[in-house]
């Protein structure tokens, strides 16, 4: 019986601490990976590129459910793991929280997409006026409801020009006004959602594209982003083939800037790179879709504003023109 017991209680040793938890490490180097080299995962799987890119600092989860999932395992060699995901997201988004000085802007501009089941018009415009905008661009509006805009914005913002569901309203004169066909091929012409303006100030002339791209699903497919994609490679075109020096480029793009796919039109124009701005869904946002971009100027800031009754939240950007 001694020795039955004895065998009980000094039979095989388990794994040690360093040998437990062999998934979880996995786990902690896959997301490091993705993390580093995420713009050379191919879309040819269900978009799988363009989805990964799409939540990317979510990524960083993976290390404090990585902490706890080894301590509960009680592996060594998972804690140590974890440092890679770690420094991989302290690598790549270091530079969009380390604080600095978003330096000087003479125009502001506040993109919103309003949202086609907002009714609170004047809310809303409470809102976004108390960002003392130069310019408002706004998304998923009907005529109906653009007119109840140009009255609550008032003399602030007296030049409106509207395109089909899009427009903005400005401080300054606007000139120009022209529909911009970003549509995907197969889309009927009732699907209207870009104009060009140009701002014009004393003798320095903006052109500002105000956009709203087709929006991407989770489906069978994956991650679809076919639509959207080819919209923005529309949009890029007018961008590129833009006279002016200086263009703004804004609205609810449905992508991330750091999407590969809309690359064509990314390319083209500088963005802020401090902050993490997201802008939908407003009840618990997880990615900023509505930018405020620019060309031959610069961005300082761009910042989220408090809540309208939208599914997204209002950005209000700061650019630094050369026409001051």
């Amino acid at each position: 019986m001694t020795d039955a017991k004895h065998a009980i209680h000094t039979g095989p040793p388990g794994k040690s601490a360093w040998q437990r938890g062999r998934l979880l490490a996995l786990g902690s180097l896959v997301a490091a990976v993705l993390l580093v080299a995420h713009d050379v995962v191919p879309n040819r799987w269900g978009n799988l590129g363009s989805l990964i890119q799409s939540f990317l600092p979510w990524l960083g989860l993976a290390v404090p459910l990585g902490i706890l999932a080894a301590l509960l395992r009680r592996s060594a060699l998972a804690i140590l793991a974890v440092l890679l995901p770690l420094a991989a997201w302290i690598w790549v988004f270091l530079p969009q929280v380390r604080p600095v000085d978003p330096g000087p802007g003479d125009l502001t501009v506040v993109q919103h997409n309003v949202s086609d089941t907002n009714s609170d018009v004047t809310g809303t415009a409470e809102v976004l006026l108390a960002a003392e905008p130069d310019v408002v661009t706004l998304t998923e509006v009907s005529d109906t409801v653009a007119e109840q805009y140009t009255e609550a914005f008032g003399e602030t913002l007296p030049h409106h020009e509207t395109q089909g569901t899009v427009g903005v309203w400005s401080r300054f004169p606007l000139e120009g006004a022209t529909a911009v066909d970003i549509r995907p091929e197969g889309i009927d012409a009732s699907w209207d959602r870009c104009v060009r303006v140009v701002i014009q100030r004393e003798e320095s002339a903006v052109a500002l594209f105000v956009a709203h791209l087709p929006s991407v699903r989770l489906g069978r497919g994956g991650f679809e982003t076919e639509l959207r994609d080819a919209s923005a490679l529309a949009l890029a075109d007018a961008v590129s083939a833009e006279e002016n020096e200086t263009v703004i480029v804004a609205g609810d793009l449905n992508a991330v800037l750091a999407d590969s796919a809309v690359a064509p039109l990314t390319n083209l124009v500088t963005a802020p790179a401090t902050g993490f701005q997201f802008t939908f869904p407003e009840a618990f946002p997880v990615a900023q879709i509505d930018h405020v971009l620019a060309r031959g100027a610069t961005v300082t800031e761009v910042r989220t504003l408090p809540r309208t009754p939208s599914d997204h939240l209002p950005i209000v950007a700061r650019i630094d023109t050369p026409w001051q």
